[in-house]
């Protein structure tokens, strides 16, 4: 269940030590050992990096990270991160759950590790309360994290959570705004990741097997999702692909996962020629690698937009509603939303609050010229250009601006 960092893994480096905010909790500044729970999925995980990263240079900390199976592979390229433990806890939905004994054994096996703190990240549709009673019975002294209802002993750090009754933040600053309640802070907001050019090189390969010519340009189609109503239509997918041949004459690379393989192998078929799957081929580090080297990626709202992000490529996003605030951080984006079937819809009374707030009339599919046209324009961009998203969405005064009107930049590292 604990896996050790690997030892090729690079020195973190500290960046803020000689300023720690005059405000920082003294009961957490002497805290050396602490524990982050993030328990969802790859996106979340990824999402809460920069602030894990505040708490990193701010306390000097060691971190370990509680996470899924589904996202442990993903913080191992995370450098903020020391130790990982794996665990599929029974709250958060997950393909395979662990057995229910099991969770007498996670509460013994963080004893052992004799945290000073711990920090749990949620979303807005999340609770945080059986995470706070997992760390409460493993004796870790300060607990911290955002709940709606009064934790009592449960939390020795409680944060009010607002969300999205009075405002809606995105991830990033969500979990930013509760590490600096500790005092814990950072000048980098950045999403990254370490990169390998092993992994380049054996991606590179499978590209030049599967008869793409890396030479010659080439963007990515990411038409895999886990949740049926975020899937994007195939037809649409096929079209979109077929204009991004003969309209911009870029080769179109499908990805996915070993499940959705069969459907995806059949995009790439019925796209033509220059259209060629990847799906269920790749590792996640050699992922990550196709998605820097590409020009651009088209996708659905899944784990792969974030990668995006962390690795500076820019995207166009076929988003399905409601959680638009999931938006990528800091890179160049286009976002086009569409609607979920209302009987494919969540139904998480939070969920449902944001979606009823947000979405005041239907909005229509997007089209594949849109689509294409946002990739052109997105080709044409200058390193460092801001660009806005294609549909700005008024979601009504209730909600922070700055959300839906912040400017992205391309990023480097």
């Amino acid at each position: 269940m604990n896996q050790p960092r690997k030892a090729s893994r690079q020195k973190y480096t500290l960046t803020n030590r000689t300023n720690l905010p005059y405000h920082m909790k003294s009961d957490w500044a002497a805290c050396k050992h602490i524990l982050v729970i993030d328990s969802g999925s790859m996106s979340n995980l990824l999402l809460s990096q920069p602030a894990m990263r505040a708490l990193k240079e701010t306390f000097d900390c060691t971190l370990t990270v509680l996470t899924s199976s589904a996202a442990s592979g993903l913080a191992e390229l995370m450098p903020e991160i020391d130790h990982v433990l794996t665990y599929n806890l029974p709250w958060v939905e997950h393909e395979h759950a662990e057995e229910e004994g099991l969770f007498s054994e996670i509460v013994e096996k963080l004893k052992t590790h004799s945290f000073d703190a711990a920090v749990i990240f949620t979303v807005l549709s999340q609770n945080p309360l059986p995470a706070a009673l997992l760390t409460y019975l493993a004796q870790i002294p300060q607990r911290l994290a955002y709940c709606r209802e009064n934790p009592y002993h449960l939390l020795t750090n409680w944060v009010p959570e607002k969300e999205p009754y009075s405002f809606v933040r995105h991830p990033v600053k969500l979990n930013l705004d509760l590490v600096a309640t500790i005092g814990a802070v950072t000048i980098d907001d950045r999403l990254s990741l370490s990169k390998s050019d092993h992994a380049w090189r054996r991606a590179q390969g499978k590209l030049i097997g599967a008869g793409l010519n890396p030479d010659r340009p080439w963007l990515i189609m990411h038409a895999g999702v886990g949740e049926p109503g975020r899937q994007f239509p195939p037809l649409r997918w096929i079209e979109t692909g077929r204009q991004m041949v003969t309209q911009l004459g870029y080769q179109v690379l499908l990805t996915g996962n070993q499940a959705e393989r069969k459907w995806i192998d059949s995009l790439a078929n019925h796209i033509g020629p220059q259209a060629f799957s990847l799906a269920g081929s790749l590792t996640l580090e050699e992922f990550i690698a196709v998605i820097q080297q590409a020009a651009v990626v088209v996708s659905v709202n899944t784990a792969s937009i974030h990668l995006a992000a962390a690795v500076g490529t820019p995207l166009v996003v076929l988003y399905a509603q409601p959680s638009l605030q999931h938006t990528p951080w800091k890179v160049p984006h286009k976002i086009r939303p569409f609607e979920v079937p209302e009987n494919l819809r969540s139904k998480n009374e939070i969920l449902m609050y944001v979606y009823q707030l947000m979405y005041t009339g239907a909005i229509p599919m997007p089209a594949p010229h849109e689509i294409v046209q946002d990739v052109e324009e997105l080709l044409q961009l200058p390193v460092g250009e801001p660009v806005r998203k294609a549909r700005e969405v008024v979601p009504g005064p209730a909600l922070e601006e700055t959300l839906f009107y912040e400017k992205s930049y391309r990023t480097g590292f």
